[in-house]
């Protein structure tokens, strides 16, 4: 027997020829013929399918667009003895092109008044390409179950309807792929009627739908679960102050729960809501046993994000989606990584501990901690810093035109958090190299209190780069509160209680300290509400200076000599950085990303970085034994930090239910660091044999008393034996509570001496940057050499006859621009007085476009900010004094590495 053909046969009976009725004509409007000029009707007549359905079901294939003007299709030319030939190639396909419509119409095409019998409306499109002869199976009853009531007409012709006012359905190319069943499985609802009475009742072949009712009444569920909550509709939302959306002061961070709704909420679903009211700008997973469940509108993001499947169960059988313990911190780390804040609501007890308190006791739950993109501390996260900036604007003492800006900025992996101040004018300059330099994730800021001008240099800032920056405007009077509040913040919470350095002698050095301290206080409100308060109790806070002490380049300059980001896609290919950057180290990537932001301005600081970097490259064999050493070591910069945050930090073991899970990271951690820094001690005892090298790298830094009685390589060996003897295993060990007294004593004697671990780590960080400017300059595909920095006495004086600033490099060349042939043509740049002779201070360049101006001027800048950072410049010699500031004019967005010129 021939296999059916068509997906309607699936769903009718073979009818009757008594039951067809004949089809009406289009009466509205006159219609073209297509193939013939004499046939403008078609008379098919409709099967009978018995049942009662909806009368705005549609049963659809293949959806495609409708046409603008009718479409000719091949003629159809159908004989009575024809019927039982063998089925065409088309009548497989012919149900793609089939469109059934029993709706009423006041034309009246194909209507059928009978209440018992429902009718279908049948219009396809034939393709050209397939043969005449294959038509005589198209309306064969035996295979596609349409039956006629006599001979059609040989010339007649099949039209398609044009719709101009509504628009087409998405064709297979516009929307992803579905497969058949589940299309069936989501239509069959609109087969049934109220009785019961279906077209899958009359074919075997769908039997198995039949066991899917449970899925389809879910499906049901789903979709009209959007009203399940009145006060969530957008129509009707407010905030808990009861603003509507369209109120200035609406606050998107909270929801008004009726109270009429609390008193009908089960204990559950009150405590699930008391929170959610608080953080609707946050995804909540709620524990219920050994699951995680996103509710409502929480819900719809997971299922949009991660594909998870939709129900309607859970807290007050509402939408939900969920996922086992197992899968939480996975589930975690991906919405944190596509821009959500994602919280957790844990169980402080099981549900047998909730039952011997009473049987209609409820398990209590409580909201450890909100990881948003700004705040994550996880071991995947990468080398770059993530930042978030809080930033607030005054002008308190400042002239004119001026405007002054607080800022305050925290690490919570590195557990830093930085203060200061800057001035600035209507060009937003400092601003914007504020806003380079950090390269926040995301930016706080009170919402009316913030110019138009900043506002605009946030957006504008926050486009620039591959990174997403996030503006979060807060409600004023919020969270930057006055300075005086601030400052008994701080006391009475014991915030910054174990930072290094006491957290009022951070802001000494402060220009702007009371609109500084109004920054620090929104940041601290934000990182409060988030449950960060163990990372404010243990930070070091320090002062954070944009311009001082060092070169000057401002945010459109390091956008337009391309430092960190390129201008063709905001990579970092290209870049001043990616340059550099031969760093092991991800603490070393961030410490080279500090200095380029600082180039120094200070003569000896600059050689002893070149003393380094000359003994480097003159014992090659060093820099692979540093470098052996350095791929050993994990990121012991924030590692340190999570021991230290650890310390004090007794809330989340105070959850029984989590504790053993925060345990068993926390001894991997300690262990990873104690090795780590064993690596990490061991590399500086090898340096210390070096005596000239030696010399050369403690002028950078400051190393603490590693060697004698009192001296961290004793401190450091007694730790490795307590891991060892205690946690021999400490990758992947079960923490007892015996030995989580150890632990907690272990940690706390090795705090103790986090300054000098600090200045251990500090000291490996700048080996590692040091090394990368020693093999970018021997690894150099053309000519490099040591810059000579002229002493600030011979650059002071700029009256005539007196000398003043040189700039004389030979044989310059742009250090990344590299073409198909090798390197570019270098350049010979001499500015200002010499030994040898005079040459203007300035130079007016000139010449075709595309013609090397822009890099030539590229090059030069380059070439300074290298010198003043204490590397090797590409060039065959140097002769510089100090610059204090470097100018871009506005616009210079050329394409060096596409060879595309001013844009």
């Amino acid at each position: 027997m021939p296999r059916q053909k068509s997906i309607l046969s699936f769903f009718q009976k073979p009818s009757l020829p008594s039951q067809s009725s004949d089809a009406g004509e289009r009466t509205d409007g006159p219609q073209a013929p297509l193939f013939s000029a004499k046939q403008h009707n078609q008379n098919v007549s409709q099967p009978a399918i018995h049942g009662l359905v909806d009368s705005s079901i549609e049963i659809r294939g293949t959806d495609t667009p409708p046409e603008k003007v009718p479409r000719q299709i091949l003629p159809v030319n159908i004989k009575e003895n024809e019927e039982a030939k063998v089925a065409s190639l088309f009548s497989s396909i012919m149900h793609k092109f089939v469109k059934v419509d029993d709706r009423e119409k006041p034309n009246g095409r194909n209507q059928v008044h009978s209440a018992n019998v429902c009718s279908t409306s049948v219009t396809f499109t034939i393709p050209k390409e397939l043969p005449q002869q294959g038509m005589d199976t198209l309306y064969s009853e035996k295979d596609n179950g349409f039956s006629s009531s006599g001979m059609v007409d040989q010339t007649s012709v099949l039209n398609i309807e044009s719709v101009n006012d509504v628009p087409g359905p998405h064709t297979p190319g516009m929307r992803p792929l579905v497969p058949r069943l589940k299309r069936i499985l989501e239509d069959v609802p609109k087969f049934e009627d109220k009785n019961g009475c279906s077209f899958l009742n009359s074919s075997k072949r769908v039997k198995p739908l039949k066991d899917s009712a449970s899925l389809i009444k879910n499906h049901e569920e789903i979709s009209n679960s959007t009203s399940k909550f009145e006060w969530l509709d957008p129509a009707q939302i407010r905030d808990a102050n009861g603003r509507r959306p369209n109120d200035p002061l609406y606050d998107k961070k909270t929801l008004y729960l009726p109270p009429d709704a609390l008193k009908k909420m089960s204990a559950s679903q009150k405590q699930y809501w008391t929170v959610k009211s608080q953080y609707m700008d946050v995804l909540l997973f709620f524990k219920v046993g050994k699951f995680y469940e996103l509710y409502e509108l929480d819900a719809e993001i997971g299922h949009k994000e991660l594909d998870w499947k939709m129900t309607f169960s859970g807290v007050g059988k509402c939408r939900q989606v969920g996922i086992s313990e197992s899968g939480i911190d996975d589930a975690v780390e991906k919405l944190v990584a596509r821009g959500y804040k994602v919280g957790r609501v844990e169980q402080l007890e099981t549900s047998d501990q909730a039952k011997s308190r009473g049987a209609n006791s409820v398990i209590q739950r409580k909201l450890v901690q909100v990881v948003t993109p700004s705040t994550t501390t996880d071991h995947n996260m990468g080398p770059d810093a993530v930042h978030l900036l809080a930033i607030k604007e005054g002008n308190y003492g400042v002239d004119d035109g001026a405007t002054a800006y607080g800022f305050a900025f925290v690490d919570c992996a590195a557990l830093r958090v930085w203060v200061g101040s800057i001035n600035d004018d209507a060009s937003h300059a400092a601003l914007g190299a504020l806003l380079m330099q950090i390269s926040p994730k995301e930016v706080i800021y009170e919402n009316r209190e913030l110019s138009r001008g900043a506002q605009k240099e946030l957006r504008k800032y926050s486009l620039i780069g591959s990174t997403t920056l996030q503006l979060s405007p807060v409600l004023p009077g919020t969270d930057f509160v006055d300075a005086s509040e601030v400052k008994n913040l701080i006391q009475s919470k014991d915030y910054f209680k174990w930072s290094s350095n006491p957290w009022n002698h951070a802001l000494d050095s402060i220009m702007h300290q009371d609109i500084s301290l109004c920054a620090l206080g929104g940041l601290i409100g934000h990182l409060s509400r988030l449950m960060f308060d163990d990372v404010l109790r243990n930070a070091d806070i320090l002062p954070y200076q944009v311009y001082k002490g060092c070169l000057r380049m401002d945010g459109q300059t390091l956008v337009n000599l391309e430092i960190f980001s390129n201008s063709a896609d905001g990579g970092s290919s290209g870049t001043l950085f990616n340059y550099l950057d031969n760093c092991v180290t991800s603490s070393g990537k961030r410490l080279l990303r500090n200095w380029i932001c600082h180039p120094l301005k200070h003569v000896e600081g600059i050689n002893n970085r070149l003393d380094v970097i000359e003994n480097l490259m003159a014992r090659s064999e060093i820099m692979l034994i540093i470098a052996q050493y350095l791929r050993k070591l994990p990121d012991l910069e924030r590692m340190l930090g999570r021991v230290k945050v650890s310390f004090q930090a007794s809330g989340s073991l105070a959850l029984p239910l989590i504790s053993k899970k925060l345990l068993k990271q926390r001894v991997k951690v300690f262990g990873s660091l104690v090795k780590g820094l064993r690596n990490g001690m061991d590399l500086l005892l090898l340096l210390l044999k070096e005596e000239q090298l030696i010399s050369s790298l403690s002028k950078n830094f400051k190393l603490p008393e590693l060697l004698g009685s009192n001296g961290l390589e004793k401190f450091l060996v007694q730790f490795e034996a307590a891991v060892d003897s205690e946690f021999p295993n400490y990758q992947n060990r079960d923490v007892t509570d015996s030995e989580a007294g150890m632990l907690s004593v272990l940690i706390e004697l090795f705090i103790e001496k986090a300054a000098q671990w600090v200045e251990v780590i500090h000291a490996i960080n700048c080996i590692d940057v040091l090394r990368s400017f020693a093999v970018t300059a021997s690894m150099s595909c053309g000519a490099m050499c040591r810059p000579v920095i002229l002493p600030d006495s011979k650059a002071i004086s700029f009256c005539e006859g007196e000398g003043g600033p040189v700039l004389k490099i030979k044989g310059l060349w742009h250090p990344f621009a590299l073409g198909e042939n090798g390197l570019p043509v270098p350049n010979d740049v001499f500015l200002g007085e010499d030994s040898d002779s005079q040459h203007p201070r300035t130079v007016l360049l000139t010449g075709p476009n595309m013609g090397g101006k822009s890099t030539l001027l590229r090059a030069t800048c380059l070439a300074v900010i290298l010198a003043q950072l204490g590397c090797f410049i590409p060039g065959e010699k140097c002769v510089l004094s100090l610059a204090d500031i470097i100018f871009t004019r506005l616009g210079a967005t050329d394409r060096i590495m596409t060879g595309e010129s001013k844009l």
